[in-house]
């Protein structure tokens, strides 16, 4: 064989395996699951365990999920492209074990949040955030994931 034959097979060699490693790590960590609207994809890592048991016995419980607060509804690609971000994101600091406990949403995901909170409650909110800058969590931290303990 031909040093070229031998670096094409090396190099297959190597894109097999990255292959194979990036498919059973999605399929370990049920990557497709966060494609959907359930809540409990969110559980697939246990760090989540206490948000969503929050979650499960919060007001919002009955009328919204996770994607309903946490992802943008200004489009389907602003949607997705959070989802991945979130994903990439979660799964470095996950495998890095560099997170917070409990975990913090970063500035981005938070003026989401926010957003999420006006959509949806934007007529009671109105007199209020004309006031000024308002940072729905500060003072509703607890009615979206509720008390835990």
């Amino acid at each position: 064989m031909t040093r070229t034959t031998w670096a094409s097979l090396a190099l297959g060699g190597l894109f097999g395996a990255f292959t194979a490693a990036v498919g059973y790590t999605a399929h370990y960590a049920r990557a497709t699951s966060y494609l959907s609207e359930d809540p409990k994809a969110c559980i697939n890592c246990h760090v989540m365990n206490e948000m969503y048991d929050g979650w499960s016995r919060s007001p919002h419980h009955a009328r919204a999920t996770c994607n309903d607060c946490h992802v943008p509804h200004a489009s389907i690609f602003a949607k997705y492209y959070v989802k991945a971000e979130h994903g990439y994101r979660h799964s470095k600091l996950f495998t890095l074990q560099s997170f917070h406990v409990p975990i913090r949403a970063n500035r981005a995901s938070h003026d989401v949040v926010i957003g999420n909170c006006v959509r949806c409650h934007d007529e009671m909110t109105r007199e209020i955030r004309h006031a000024g800058d308002v940072d729905c969590i500060r003072c509703h931290a607890a009615v979206a994931h509720g008390p835990t303990r």
